[in-house]
């Protein structure tokens, strides 16, 4: 992270507290109406003993020395009342362009703190906690399907049309109308999911079954060989467990000593998910999990959720595509594309019996930066490619990520 990047977050949080002063609103008023998920999120916090306690100590719990009102950075949300309302407000907005790694996550930045306390551990991993938090994306989700998210494409300089926010985007890579206000998107969600102009990302060897190309614009986090039924995903090397990544089913043991390949998608890439083989869907699943819980040992850092990528393979929001190959030495895989933070909808594509071409696209996430697994059999890979073990670049998608024995 950039070193003046949590500046610039509490400049942004900063800016969203005065908002809500704004016209003598202040945070503690309650003539600020409220959203009905934000109302019943209020209702848990305010109605669960072991709940009500985590929310009010993750902010206690804040290390004392960034409550300062001269330190910088500073510990801006105060308490559980403070959050509410900021969040009641974000959901109210389409997310606007900034040059911070949080600009998809601004929920995740109200709660950046927090997050990284004793207390934040507990309240995110609580299953009640997870559920309102989930009644919150669809409200906000209803909004960002709709044209009066378009706002933001604008050319300001926190707007999407700014020529800093182009370069960023590199739109000119992707299919939008120049002479429409909004380049011809419907809703924010649909600029979100934009899609590349045609052969602007092509299929690695299309007809060689054994090259297996990357199914999403992402930059490699790691590659872990001999991956177990059960380890300690929790601990600081973040292992890898089949068993709870894969939601028990009936297919790990296809995995166990087997490969996993994991990479990032930053928030200002493309995140349709295109298939790394050719073969055939065999099943596919919505796994519901956690949105804010992060490593026990990143601490309050404002990436924390990017640090803890292998950690929150195993309990966050996250669908599931087990796809047989054309290749018989290859075999049965499974696709993990894995909701991080606000970005919790994984809409699937494709269905079971679908045959499907290496490079179709089978699905798509909703809003912010995400992860993603490719799950190999014991003995699949001969080698990856360079690219897919450079953790610094940005691997192409459809490009080849590794060669099948």
């Amino acid at each position: 992270m950039k070193k003046n990047q949590k500046t610039v977050l509490n400049d942004w949080l900063q800016k969203l507290v005065s908002e809500l002063e704004a016209e003598k609103k202040l945070i503690k008023s309650t003539t600020i109406p409220e959203k009905d998920s934000i109302k019943a999120f209020r209702e848990l916090i305010e109605s669960e003993p072991t709940v009500y306690m985590y929310f009010s100590e993750m902010f206690d719990q804040i290390p004392e020395k960034y409550k300062q009102e001269n330190e910088t950075p500073k510990a801006i949300v105060k308490d559980y009342n403070m959050m509410l309302k900021l969040i009641n407000l974000v959901i109210s907005k389409a997310p606007e362009y900034n040059k911070t790694c949080l600009v998809g996550f601004p929920i995740n930045a109200i709660l950046d703190w927090a997050m990284g306390t004793p207390a934040g551990f507990s309240a995110f991993v609580n299953d009640k906690v997870n559920n309102a938090f989930r009644t919150i994306f669809k409200e906000w989700c209803k909004f960002l399907d709709s044209e009066d998210s378009l706002y933001v494409l604008n050319d300001t300089p926190n707007g999407w049309k700014s020529e800093t926010a182009r370069k960023a985007i590199k739109i000119d890579d992707f299919i939008h109308d120049e002479s429409k206000n909004n380049w011809g998107f419907k809703s924010w969600n649909d600029f979100f999911i934009r899609q590349f102009k045609p052969n602007m990302r092509p299929t690695a060897e299309p007809d060689n079954n054994k090259i297996i190309v990357s199914a999403c614009e992402s930059q490699p986090v790691r590659i872990s060989t001999n991956v177990q039924r059960l380890d300690k995903f929790w601990i600081k090397g973040q292992k890898y467990s089949l068993e709870f990544m894969l939601n028990n089913s009936k297919y790990i043991n296809d995995f166990v000593g087997g490969t996993v390949y994991q990479a990032f998608l930053n928030v200002l890439s493309y995140h349709r998910w295109h298939s790394p083989v050719s073969g055939t869907i065999v099943h596919t699943e919505m796994v519901k999990g956690t949105y804010y819980s992060e490593s026990q040992n990143v601490g309050c850092e404002p990436s924390a959720l990017d640090l803890s990528q292998a950690y929150i393979s195993h309990i966050s929001t996250r669908a599931l595509i087990f796809i047989k190959c054309d290749d018989p030495v290859i075999g049965l895989i499974c696709f993990m594309p894995i909701g991080m933070a606000e970005v919790s909808t994984c809409i699937i594509t494709v269905k079971k019996g679908q045959k499907i071409k290496k490079g179709k696209e089978i699905g798509y996430f909703q809003f912010g930066g995400s992860s993603y697994c490719l799950f190999f059999r014991k003995g699949v890979i001969s080698e990856f490619a360079l690219q897919a073990i450079q953790k610094d670049k940005i691997v192409k998608l459809c490009s080849k990520i590794a060669i099948a024995n």
